[in-house]
């Protein structure tokens, strides 16, 4: 049997053993209060188990849509993560494989490096996200969410941007064809009313230098996002020149709120079938997936930046 795919057989049962020892880790987080935060960390994926997150798991039996520390299929010589949907999961956020940071994230340096599905040759028409975010909801500042998203569908397409409130949420966004450097929309809007066009200060940079032959299922992409209290920066970087590209600096004003999530949050990895959020390029990329198509994360980091959230914490009581 050839060597990598007997390694990729240990693992598996290795994997399985583990996530069957360790019931609902969802279901079972300390409460808010009682979680402490992190301290910077890389999670490289190499082996069966995690360090810094949990798994998502479903609620009964074996949960195989989950392959840590396993060789990529295209990458030689590195060790990854491996999300596989279930065509059977229903759509929704939440509902296909994701991991959840063990402890808090705040203020700081987030980075991931992945490559997404190949799916325009065999079904260029399926909704399926892959999200790559913070998310927390406090019950005083509301919600802290900051996103990069890819629909698999159109891999030349990336989403950045942010969640924040209660009740009617609020969005900014931005949504750029990385391979032309055509930035689509940038926006915001409050609940489901109409996007409303970001100018000026919060449109920035206004115009993003294309990456040659950019294709997020080609080959593996490093991107991330740096989270202060009065701004989010989001960037990728060239894999061939290495240069950082900035593809939103945002500054957090808008005619009715900032934008900036503030409070604490979950660091978290998912990927699921969306059955009414089309990629901008293709409006009937809402079908349920086929097959369980597969993502690779070689690895995701964190540097926080400590001064800015041990400020924040003194002046909202720990909140």
């Amino acid at each position: 049997m050839n060597k990598k795919y007997l390694l990729i057989l240990c693992t598996l049962v290795l994997t399985a053993g583990y996530l069957q020892a360790q019931p609902q880790q969802t279901q079972q987080r300390r409460a808010e209060s009682e979680v402490g935060f992190h301290g910077p960390f890389i999670e490289n994926f190499n082996k069966p188990t995690l360090d810094f997150f949990n798994f998502n798991l479903r609620r009964t039996g074996y949960d195989f849509r989950y392959y840590p520390g396993i060789p990529s299929f295209t990458e030689k010589g590195t060790e990854i993560m491996m999300f596989r949907i279930d065509p059977n999961d229903p759509a929704g956020a939440g509902r296909g494989p994701e991991i959840v940071s063990k402890e808090l994230t705040h203020f700081g340096t987030y980075s991931a490096r992945v490559r997404i599905p190949d799916v325009t040759q065999v079904q260029p028409n399926v909704g399926v996200v892959v999200g790559y975010f913070t998310y927390l909801r406090n019950p005083v500042f509301g919600l802290s969410e900051i996103d990069i998203e890819w629909l698999i569908a159109d891999p030349e397409i990336i989403y950045v941007g942010t969640w924040t409130g209660s009740g009617s949420l609020q969005r900014v966004g931005r949504i750029i064809n990385l391979a032309t450097g055509t930035i689509l929309n940038t926006s915001y809007r409050i609940g489901n009313e109409r996007n409303q066009p970001l100018t000026g200060m919060q449109n920035q940079p206004e115009t993003i230098q294309p990456i040659k032959n950019y294709n997020a299922s080609a080959r593996f992409y490093t991107c991330g996002f740096d989270w202060y209290p009065d701004r989010v920066t989001w960037w990728i970087i060239n894999p061939d020149t290495h240069e950082k590209i900035v593809l939103w600096d945002y500054t957090g004003s808008t005619p009715d709120f900032t934008g900036i999530p503030v409070s604490p949050t979950r660091y978290m990895f998912n990927f699921w079938h969306t059955n009414n959020w089309p990629v901008e390029t293709n409006r009937n990329s809402i079908e349920k997936p086929l097959y369980s198509y597969e993502l690779e994360i070689d690895w995701m980091s964190y540097t926080p930046f400590e001064d800015l959230s041990k400020e924040w914490m003194e002046q909202n009581n720990g909140k």
